[in-house]
């Protein structure tokens, strides 16, 4: 990365997110995917769909990246019975003053953890789209802004269908990552029960000494500092050859759309800047394509038959498709 102008706070803000990695480390154990995809996000102010088994820590991640960042987070437990104003807020009739006044509901939070989010019918989960999209909560036709920095980290079990709505793709799509939190190798979950061992309490990350490492001001110069990454026209050719290779490609029903070309450019460049370049190469959109692209493509039922997957089908693209010198 080029050196900054005197007085800019870029090298601060690329230390603060570097312990930031680190910190969430002292209590979550071998994410490392997930924990800088979660960086990925809030540098490109976008949201995170979660997806692993109960038990791999998605919802301590969440609430480990909020502490070690000072952030204030709610968690929302996403049921059949959730209404949309359980989510958003509500109008609470007063009689003292015979008025109603706006009750503002979880959302209204810097990180938002939207538990096992496919569990919860498609009104509610819509109620969450305007939040997601225009940072913003309308209640009897008044916009309501929401926090700044606004993140949604929803989690969703890829094992248990029965009673659940699975999203549809206009959701999906508003997510900028899909990361996948797999198990644990066995030297990492012995890693764990030693913490545990040692007296590590997942309800208070005290125990595991997590404390803030970076702030508001920090996350605004580091996004600040990623708007101002260099993209070649090779590389934006390249973006655009992926994604129109997905909508080519005879195993998948529904492509990537440019908003998913536009994405894919948003999470490289922040992994540039993580990198420590102000330009992007084409390994960084490689890096960021499966998490990017893979919930945003629908496989042919006959490829899904086959035991065929989006990231099979994206990691055969990322071969296929000819790189820029």
């Amino acid at each position: 990365m080029t050196a900054p102008t005197p007085g800019t706070e870029t090298p601060d803000a690329h230390q603060a997110l570097e312990a930031l990695r680190t910190e969430i480390g002292k209590a979550v154990v071998g994410q490392d995917a997930a924990v800088t995809g979660l960086v990925v996000a809030l540098l490109c102010r976008g949201h995170v769909l979660l997806e692993g088994v109960p038990g791999v820590a998605k919802t301590l991640l969440v609430r480990t990246l909020a502490t070690a960042l000072e952030l204030d987070t709610k968690r929302v437990q996403f049921t059949p019975d959730l209404m949309p104003s359980d989510v958003t807020g509500s109008l609470v009739y007063d009689a003292r003053t015979a008025e109603f006044s706006f009750q503002p509901g979880p959302v209204f939070t810097n990180l938002l953890l939207a538990d096992e989010i496919n569990r919860t019918p498609p009104k509610t989960q819509a109620s969450l789209l305007e939040a997601m999209e225009e940072r913003q909560v309308s209640v009897d036709g008044t916009p309501r802004p929401l926090p700044d920095p606004f993140m949604v980290a929803a989690t969703q079990n890829p094992i248990e269908y029965e009673g659940t709505y699975p999203l549809p793709e206009a959701q999906l799509d508003r997510f900028l990552l899909k990361l996948n939190l797999p198990l644990p190798s066995r030297e990492q979950e012995i890693a764990v029960l030693a913490r545990h061992a040692a007296g590590f309490d997942p309800r208070d990350l005290t125990t595991a000494g997590v404390r803030p490492v970076a702030g508001a001001e920090q996350l605004a110069a580091a996004r600040a500092a990623v708007a101002k990454v260099t993209v070649s026209p090779d590389i934006a050719g390249y973006v655009v050859d992926l994604c129109r290779a997905t909508r080519e490609s005879p195993s998948l029903a529904i492509g990537a759309s440019p908003r998913g070309a536009t994405a894919l450019l948003g999470t490289a460049r922040a992994w540039a800047w993580l990198s420590g370049r102000d330009y992007v190469i084409p390994d960084d959109v490689k890096a960021l394509a499966l998490p990017t692209l893979r919930h945003r493509v629908r496989l042919r039922p006959e490829a899904e038959m086959e035991g065929v997957t989006a990231d099979s089908v994206l990691t055969g693209l990322l071969a296929r498709v000819p790189v820029p010198r």
